[in-house]
């Protein structure tokens, strides 16, 4: 008779969620499955808010990644007004963003994944937390720890806090950049390079530890989606969709955004409260695309700033073609810190960058409005429509989680094929199978946390619910 594994909740993500492993009578793995078990429902308690109120309204969806939320709001109401947003605006948006991606990839790669990547997948359990990183290796852990209090001072420099800070706004910014922020945050790149530089020297050194892993996270043929800016450069703030094959050709390139339900489908399972975002031109399930640091890498034509450039190159010198192995995303994680960090100095020492045009004004003159924007992620989508008034009545948000969650699903899969029998439980097994979660940096609801209450149990379950085992 089957057996079903169920680990619950996943450990070290932001939320919560679990994982059923469906077993065969001969004890092989046939099914698996990520569940997303909180329902948040933004969509419908946005209706009938105005729609100035959505930047600061979506901001609540996350305490992690709220920037991402509310500039891709304010890009959807942008559209409703109809207004050009005056250039240093737009500059100040994305230096904010830089500030975001650099405090959001450090608490993935140091805080959640680390201890997988420098403890071993396999240590002491009881270890295998930032705790155990910083008595392994304190100098590692107090740079993940200091690489993330930057960003975060950075956003709290333009915005006046760090977590859900309210500054821009429909039409641009709410207040110019002061010179002594400016200098402020120039006096920080210097220590950031070094941080990140050392960082990622150490983790390409360890990658040849993690092999196995590297075959088996989520490591098979998908398309790819990313924005990228006019020269198919990274872009993370205002670029156009590209949609990469598993060969490496694009087979859709420079879309508006506008126009993203014609190549996004949106599927519903009753497993799970995530959607599952498909490429409409395979159809679903078939459509399976991944988004995020690896999948922007995988598109991009390069980064645009040099020392970030040298680390594509590389990146992409992994394989032929795009790089299919979700492990991977660690790495592009990296990257993007440093290319964050490289193009906020050159954001900083633009001259117009104190300029105090930073907002452009109107009323609405659109009934619809579409903005799109790279959280760290994977690409955000927010659509609103707007009665005559300015109130909402309908909206659409498709999260990063959301695009993956079908590769997500597949990767888990994998590696539960790869490391589960059904004879007993391992830890080794187990923390592969949250590991290969932890790759894609699901934000599942970065605002809802558990402090204390009762442990995680993982049980192996007869077809007719007896346990069998249970850790």
């Amino acid at each position: 008779m089957g057996q079903q594994l169920v680990i619950e909740p996943v450990s070290r993500i932001e939320g919560h969620g679990k994982i059923t492993i469906t077993l065969d009578d001969q004890g092989r793995v046939s099914d698996a499955k990520l569940h997303v078990t909180q329902f948040r429902g933004f969509e419908k308690f946005c209706e009938g808010r105005p729609y100035t109120e959505m930047p600061s309204l979506v901001e609540r969806i996350c305490g992690i990644c709220p920037v991402s939320h509310s500039l891709a709001s304010v890009k959807a109401c942008d559209a409703i007004l109809g207004v050009q947003v005056p250039e240093t605006g737009v500059k100040l948006r994305r230096l904010l963003n830089c500030g975001e991606f650099i405090q959001s990839h450090a608490l993935s790669f140091f805080y959640l994944s680390s201890p997988d990547l420098l403890l071993g997948m396999d240590s002491d359990p009881a270890n295998r937390n930032i705790l155990g990183v910083l008595k392994a290796n304190p100098s590692f852990a107090l740079d993940g720890i200091r690489l993330r209090k930057i960003g975060q001072q950075i956003i709290e420099w333009f915005a006046g806090k760090r977590i859900h800070p309210a500054w821009v706004v429909p039409g641009g910014v709410n207040a110019p950049l002061t010179s002594e922020h400016r200098e402020n945050m120039l006096t920080l790149v210097p220590e950031a390079l070094d941080i990140i530089q050392r960082t990622l020297a150490l983790f390409k050194q360890s990658m040849e530890n993690y092999r196995e892993e590297i075959r088996t996270f989520a490591n098979f043929p998908t398309y790819f989606m990313g924005l990228v800016d006019a020269r198919g450069n990274l872009e993370h703030v205002d670029g156009k969709l590209r949609f990469m094959d598993a060969q490496g050709n694009i087979v859709a390139d420079r879309i508006d955004p506008v126009h993203y339900q014609d190549y996004i489908g949106e599927a519903v399972e009753e497993y799970s409260y995530l959607k599952s975002p498909y490429y409409k031109p395979l159809g679903y399930p078939e459509g399976i695309y991944r988004v995020g640091p690896a999948a922007r890498l995988n598109v991009c034509n390069g980064c645009g700033t040099p020392l970030a450039d040298q680390e594509w190159a590389e990146f992409r010198s992994l394989e032929r073609g795009p790089v299919m192995s979700s492990f991977y995303n660690h790495y592009a994680r990296l990257i993007e810190i440093l290319y964050s960090i490289e193009m906020l100095e050159r954001l900083l020492q633009d001259p117009d960058i104190l300029n105090t045009r930073i907002r452009a004004f109107a009323r609405p003159n659109y009934r619809e409005g579409i903005g799109v924007v790279e959280a760290p992620r994977g690409t955000l989508f927010h659509h609103y429509k707007v009665d005559e008034y300015g109130l909402m009545t309908w909206a659409n948000m498709i999260v990063a989680t959301g695009n993956n969650n079908l590769a997500m699903n597949r990767g888990v899969l994998q590696v539960a094929k790869r490391f589960i029998n059904g004879t007993k439980l391992t830890d080794s097994a187990i923390n592969r199978i949250q590991a290969v979660v932890r790759a894609f940096d699901p934000c599942l609801s970065c605002s809802t946390h558990l402090l204390g209450g009762p442990a995680a149990s993982i049980q192996l379950l007869a077809a007719d619910g007896k346990v069998l085992d249970e850790v």
